[in-house]
């Protein structure tokens, strides 16, 4: 009886059955299409077949090149298998001449792997790869898991992919996202190529140059922030953080970072802004002053062997820190009382100084001020003021006959810390009328200079971050002290430590320990032969030096007990060879 087999559905055009995949509803514009060409007034039942409305796309766009007709969602069939695909677009029809490959679904197009473990090749890794290789890979390829990567190629993979095909057949659709997708990556290569949204746009050594720190570190660092700086259209959070870092590691003025980032300069200055506070509330407690790390911790995981065999008692309990103050410069201030207490005499410009506490390894304990310039300020004052303010609880976190390593700035301070059973470590001083150090003296201050210099070093880690390094406009001076924290405890967290030590450091201070206490016969026979008041005539050796003795790298290394003055022989003979007139340097 008619309505119990399968409902017929003939094309309205040539009369074909169609199959459900096939057939197409018709609209008002097919409707008056088919009427004037054909004389049909179809019914609202009526179905055309894909052929026959491909025909009527040909014939529309001859008459105009910027028409494109997309069937609406409500006049399509659209099977149930498919029921999540996207709109239903034209069959392929244009013929490209660009390579592409084999359309599989039951093996992997790669490496011809047979299923069933295999997936649809996302559209971002079909897009990657003609971007790279200039390769078409058709919608619904297949391939094996392994091969990708967060939706992308691996480079084994896209290293293995063989075009079958020198020219690909696609439709208008596909043209048309594909012109889309290319120009989107064009606009966004135009504006920046520094991207820190997406991870395959800058390298590890990229993330290094740009913020001090790589990859994995700005990730971590990142999580401290997200939660706190809000994403704007114009920036996310991990932009924000990568402009601080830059703003900090090139010292960039936020004119030039505007254009590079292409935002505007009020909101490069929000998110500089935003960060600060950020790593400021959640970064630093957490990587940076004295409530961060235990006194056990100190002793035992940021000491040198060394420091504690030359100053320590032998129970290894006592902390050993190394204590000194650097300056960060700042602009002339228009207001006087202001100018005058942050003038320094001694560098003869405005500036701040930042007291920096470090442990023998170079690890940042902490950072306080930055204070003020003047000969109010100076060293022993500010380490005056630490304890009598009790700032950040040192009282408490310091214990007897700890030893503070500190220069000779730090004189009038002695007599507080002896007080409070600190034990100082200074280098000496040339009593009135003394020319030169005794033995004893100098070798002492040869000690105390084998420990202290890695304060030096860490002052020159902060000023690497060349933002810190410039004049700063007085409008920043309140934000002084966050930036240098930031930067320590970024140092502390994801940099190499910088004086980690040697196998061989307690036998290296016992030798120092020993020679330290030899007498110097050396000044003995210049004194009895008065050396001191022959003049030294330089002259070039004669070609027999075959007695001259003959020293290795490791031979100069225990004589000197380190590496300085090796390093700085080279220039002394150079000077010296410079003075020779007969040499074949002044002749050269």
């Amino acid at each position: 009886m008619p309505g119990n087999g399968p409902k017929y559905y003939p094309c309205v055009l040539c009369n074909k059955r169609t199959k459900p995949h096939e057939r197409r509803s018709i609209n008002k514009s097919v409707a008056k299409y088919l009427n004037k060409s054909f004389l049909i007034t179809p019914k609202q039942e009526d179905k055309i077949c894909n052929t026959c409305i491909h025909k009527y796309y040909v014939q529309e766009t001859k008459h105009s090149s910027v028409v494109q007709h997309r069937l609406s969602d409500d006049e399509d069939y659209v099977p149930p298998a498919k029921r999540r695909s996207t709109v239903l677009s034209s069959p392929p029809s244009v013929s490209l001449s660009i390579p592409s490959t084999s359309k599989s679904h039951s093996y992997c197009f790669i490496c011809k792997k047979p299923g069933p473990k295999l997936i649809v090749v996302p559209s971002q890794a079909r897009f990657s790869t003609f971007l790279k290789k200039e390769v078409i890979i058709p919608a619904g390829c297949r391939c094996c898991p392994g091969h990708l990567m967060e939706d992308n190629f691996t480079e084994d993979a896209i290293s293995k992919i063989n075009c079958t095909n020198d020219n690909v057949l696609l439709n208008r659709s596909s043209i048309m996202d594909l012109l889309k997708k290319l120009r989107s990556t064009a606009i966004q290569n135009e504006q920046s190529r520094i991207d820190f949204d997406t991870d395959k746009v800058l390298s590890d050594s990229d993330f290094i140059n740009l913020t001090g720190i790589n990859k994995d570190n700005f990730n971590d660092l990142h999580s401290y922030i997200k939660d706190l700086v809000r994403n704007t259209p114009t920036r996310s959070t991990r932009t924000s953080l990568g402009i601080f870092l830059f703003k900090l590691k090139s010292g960039i003025s936020n004119k030039v970072l505007s254009t590079i980032f292409n935002i505007s300069r009020s909101s490069l200055r929000r998110a500089i802004s935003c960060v600060r506070q950020a790593l400021v509330k959640n970064f630093i407690p957490e990587n940076l002053g004295f409530k961060h790390i235990s006194h056990d911790d100190v002793v035992n995981q940021h000491t040198r062997p060394l420091a504690q065999t030359l100053f320590g008692d032998g129970t290894n309990t006592q902390a050993i820190l190394v204590l000194d103050g650097t300056y960060i410069y700042i602009q002339k201030s228009g207001n006087f009382h202001f100018q005058r207490r942050s003038y320094s005499l001694h560098k003869g410009r405005p500036l701040v100084k930042p007291m920096v506490v470090v442990t023998t390894t170079g690890y940042f304990v902490t950072v306080l001020g930055p204070y003020l310039a003047d000969s109010k300020n100076n060293d022993a004052a500010i380490l005056k003021h630490m304890f009598n303010t009790n700032v950040e609880d040192i009282k408490e976190w310091v214990q007897d006959n700890d030893i503070f390593v500190v220069d000779r700035g730090f004189r009038d301070s002695l007599e507080l810390l002896d007080d409070l059973g600190i034990k100082a470590q200074m280098p000496s001083f040339l009593s009135k009328g003394q020319k030169q150090m005794t033995t004893d003296e100098a070798n002492a201050s040869r000690l105390v200079t084998k420990v202290r210099w890695v304060v030096e070093s860490a002052n020159a880690r902060i000023k690497r971050w060349k933002y810190l390094s410039h004049v700063l406009p007085n409008k920043q001076v309140p934000y002084i002290g966050d930036y240098v924290c930031i930067v320590c405890g970024i140092s502390n967290k994801y940099l190499p430590p910088l004086s980690p030590g040697c196998d061989n450091e307690e036998v290296l201070a016992a030798k120092m320990l020993h020679l330290s206490k030899n007498v110097n016969t050396l000044k003995q026979r210049v004194e009895e032969e008065n050396f001191e008041r022959r003049k030294t005539i330089w002259k070039e050796p004669d070609n027999n030096l075959d007695d001259f003795p003959r020293l290795d790298e490791e031979d100069l290394r225990n004589l000197t007990c380190g590496v300085y003055q090796i390093k700085l022989s080279t220039s002394y003979i150079q000077e010296h060879l410079r003075k020779l007139p007969n040499s074949r340097s002044s002749r050269g």
